[in-house]
């Protein structure tokens, strides 16, 4: 039986462009859909930030210099297109110079919104010229927020889209698109003013996020405890009441990873591959990772990594009260990659003035050494005030890499606290956002490391643990059957 017929848009596809988890998540899930039999058709924008070496794009030959109208003003674009490497599944990136040659993939410019509003309508307008109905079209994000009002405005006469739903994925709720009222003409819906938030209309605002979530079939975030978080005061970010207004149809599904490219058997970018039956590639990883950051040469002693965008949401305000005393409490070294927030950065370069050969900052980022510390460090650090999903604690509970992280977000649905007693576990859980939780966290950490026997059943639980997209994929088609029921 064949798959759902698919229309993914994304602000960003890996390896094409990418600021975070998103684009992971849009680079992977499309091929595992298609894997399915799905047929999976994805959309983005054409940054003039694209690496095309290596891809074959071409221009779509019907899909050339298409006028859309904004209000008072015309937009056109073209349509280049590539295979996702690795699979045989079509993306199609909407270029339009005057939008998307930019510097960065977000900006703060004043026509942010339009940049976003040209991908949604460019991708309901390429349906339609392809002929094509798809069954569902995924949005992602607030840059895709806009399709599902689109589609019960200015597509609804279209009989191509008579039985397509739309599902919204919320992959952080934090960055919403909210803009002033004033753009509503210029995204082509002044005649359909009414249809966005009242209170917002008051208060001279838009917000695409918002909008999304109103009209959207179904909604999905990346993880069950976010789903449940973020219809919270504390996570939701002002828009908790309208997800408890909807929670019938919003639902958690972990996000998946691509072992191929993240496991210590299959890893390319790692000097030395191993797996759990034999540990031996993880411990020579162990020793380049230590001579690569120019950090002490003792295998033996544990080695705790760190790879972030170094904000307020990962956690890193904990460690200005206690790393210090920590490192002088505990030989242990600390392996950091990561670039964000100036006082982090200041922070860690502190850290390694400090503490020469034992603490040594990267700063900004490096693909082949992130996969190093994931499979070289023996804990990794993942103290976040909040984690919509996460990727990198699965990453380490793959490599027997032993996670330390806050229970929330997919951070509580991928990691158990490890329990000597039972010997049941895959990593050390901290309940609430203190420095003190995180002291105990790492501290337990590192006592445990120092038992053989019982560091050794907690990396073997670890690399047991299966989040790959074949499993997680199921989820979503489950989800969008339900749709058609």
């Amino acid at each position: 039986m064949p798959g759902r017929s698919v229309c993914f848009v994304s602000s960003e596809v890996a390896p094409f462009a990418k600021t975070g988890g998103l684009a992971d998540v849009s680079g992977a899930l499309p091929k595992y859909l298609a894997s399915e039999g799905c047929d999976v058709r994805v959309f983005m924008p054409f940054y003039s930030t694209i690496d095309t070496s290596g891809h074959d794009f071409h221009i779509v030959d019907f899909l050339k210099d298409i006028p859309i109208s904004f209000g008072d003003a015309t937009l056109t674009f073209t349509v280049f297109t590539a295979k996702l490497p690795g699979s045989g599944v079509d993306l199609y990136c909407i270029d339009c110079p005057h939008l998307y040659n930019r510097k960065t993939i977000y900006t703060d410019d004043g026509d942010e919104y339009l940049r976003f509003a040209l991908l949604s309508r460019a991708a309901l307008e390429c349906c339609q010229r392809m002929g094509w109905s798809p069954e569902i079209i995924h949005c992602n994000d607030w840059q895709s927020g806009l399709i599902p009002l689109y589609l019960k405005t200015l597509y609804k006469w279209d009989g191509l889209f008579a039985r397509t739903r739309t599902v919204l994925t919320i992959h952080n709720i934090g960055y919403q698109g909210v803009f002033p009222s004033s753009v509503i003409r210029s995204l082509g819906l002044a005649d359909h003013h009414r249809m966005f938030d009242a209170e917002d209309l008051r208060a001279g605002v838009v917000n695409f996020m918002k909008t999304g979530i109103f009209y959207a079939d179904l909604l999905t975030t990346v993880s069950i405890t976010y789903a449940r978080e973020i219809q919270m005061a504390e996570y939701g970010a002002g828009l908790e009441w309208w997800l408890r207004l909807r929670s019938r149809t919003l639902v958690g599904i972990v996000n998946g990873v691509d072992y191929n490219e993240w496991s210590p058997e299959l890893d390319r970018l790692i000097p030395y591959n191993y797996s759990v039956d034999d540990l031996s590639g993880k411990q020579r990883n162990k020793a380049s990772l230590l001579e690569n950051m120019e950090l002490r040469r003792n295998p033996a002693l544990p080695l705790f990594g760190i790879v972030s965008r170094l904000t307020s949401q990962k956690g890193f305000d904990l460690f200005f009260d206690i790393l210090r005393d920590f490192l002088y409490r505990h030989d242990v070294n600390l392996a950091v990659l990561g670039s964000g927030d100036r006082k982090y950065e200041q922070f860690f370069s502190a850290m390694q003035g400090e503490f020469p050969g034992r603490v040594c900052f990267y700063q900004g980022f490096n693909n082949r050494l992130s996969h190093l510390i994931e499979a070289g460090s023996d804990i990794f650090l993942m103290p976040s005030r909040y984690e919509p999903c996460g990727l990198n604690q699965i990453y380490s509970l793959r490599y027997g890499t032993i996670p330390v992280v806050r229970r929330t977000g997919g951070l509580a649905d991928t990691v158990q606290h490890f329990d000597p007693a039972s010997g049941a576990g895959t990593g050390f859980v901290f309940e609430h956002f203190t420095a003190d939780g995180l002291r105990w966290a790492m501290e337990r950490a590192v006592e445990t490391y120092w038992n053989q026997e019982q560091w050794g059943r907690v990396m073997r639980n670890a690399m047991a643990q299966n989040y790959s997209w074949e499993v997680q994929v199921k989820r979503y088609l489950q989800c969008y059957d339900a749709l058609f029921v």
